[in-house]
């Protein structure tokens, strides 16, 4: 499955989650989206939740603006920025821009989000035997919104349907008609007819086996196989996922492996440390504890008292970094 489709099925899940909730909590902002009520929207979910370094991240790349809450009064003013998603959502564009995309899905809550994360859990591989079913004439699935295959539809095959009824009409007929049917026992045999329709059925048997094997292995694979990571001091390391904490207390949870988050480390800061790049943007940012002050490497949330990393501030650098 190529990536395009991928992005196809990431904008149909978004699509089908909007309008889930359209008419929910939200439904003064999506019932009938304005980019003024969207940029409204956005504000009060990143204002009012400690939102995920991925959803920091889109936010600043779409925007172009990182997320300051005491700026609100100019946050208002870019609501142009939010046309593109007001488009999407009432289906007058196809966004080519992804971040477009995974902007409408912190909108309505989508996950798993954004797209690199939602493309890493199919993998194209495990979807082969399905690719390949899609191309007979006698499969024609529907996509779920995250992307799986929903069922192999019944009624794509009225020959199987009548076949079957025409098969339990002549069974009730020999039983009627036969005196031995009461003391002789049936064989169990599924396909007892000669000719093309018995082989058409037995092929037809066959694909639906067929694809169901694949799409358990597929779920299994998804769902069941993800590797898990924990936070070891000063960086986080892959660990098996039945891997037990003990004590209470501790830290080291074991999570699902999150290669965005997987790169963030604790790093030791001192004067000549460099905490800005040429722009004077923050490059080093840091987390408050019962212990003081911890300095890491990006942005994200504290590994050990979950609390959000800021980016670090002159005014930070003067109280806690000794000259």
């Amino acid at each position: 499955m190529n990536n395009n489709t991928l992005e196809d099925l990431y904008k149909k899940a978004i699509k089908e989650k909007y309008e889930e909730v359209k008419n929910g909590d939200d439904f003064y902002f999506l019932n009938a989206p304005t980019r003024g009520k969207l940029n409204k929207l956005c504000w009060e979910k990143f204002a009012n939740n400690d939102m995920h370094s991925n959803d920091l991240n889109v936010f600043n790349s779409l925007l172009g603006l990182s997320f300051d809450i005491s700026a609100k009064n100019k946050f208002k003013q870019e609501t142009d920025l939010f046309r593109p998603v007001e488009k999407f959502f009432k289906g007058e564009t196809d966004p080519d821009k992804i971040d477009v995309v995974d902007m409408a899905a912190i909108l309505v809550d989508f996950n798993p989000r954004p797209f690199n994360k939602f493309r890493k859990e199919i993998d194209p591989e495990n979807l082969k035997l399905i690719e390949e079913l899609r191309n007979t004439k006698h499969y024609k699935p529907e996509f779920s919104s995250v992307g799986f295959i929903d069922e192999v539809e019944i009624e794509k095959f009225p020959s199987l349907k009548n076949e079957e009824a025409e098969k339990d009409k002549n069974e009730e007929v020999e039983q009627t008609q036969s005196p031995e049917s009461e003391i002789t026992p049936i064989p169990i045999a599924t396909f007892v007819t000669t000719g093309e329709p018995a082989k058409s059925r037995i092929i037809k048997y066959s694909l639906i086996a067929a694809f169901s094997a694949g799409l358990l292995i597929m779920i299994y694979l998804a769902f069941f196989q993800k590797q898990c990571m924990q936070w070891s001091s000063d960086h986080y390391e892959k660990v098996s996922c039945d891997l037990e904490v003990n004590g209470l207390g501790s830290f080291n949870v074991v999570e699902p492996f999150d290669k965005t988050v997987f790169d963030l480390k604790k790093i030791k800061v001192c004067d000549t440390t460099a905490f800005f790049n040429k722009n004077g943007d923050a490059i080093v940012w840091y987390g408050k504890t019962a212990n003081g002050i911890d300095f890491f490497n990006g942005h994200g949330r504290h590994p050990e008292n979950n609390s959000s990393l800021k980016p670090v501030t002159r005014y930070i650098l003067n109280k806690y970094v000794k000259k």
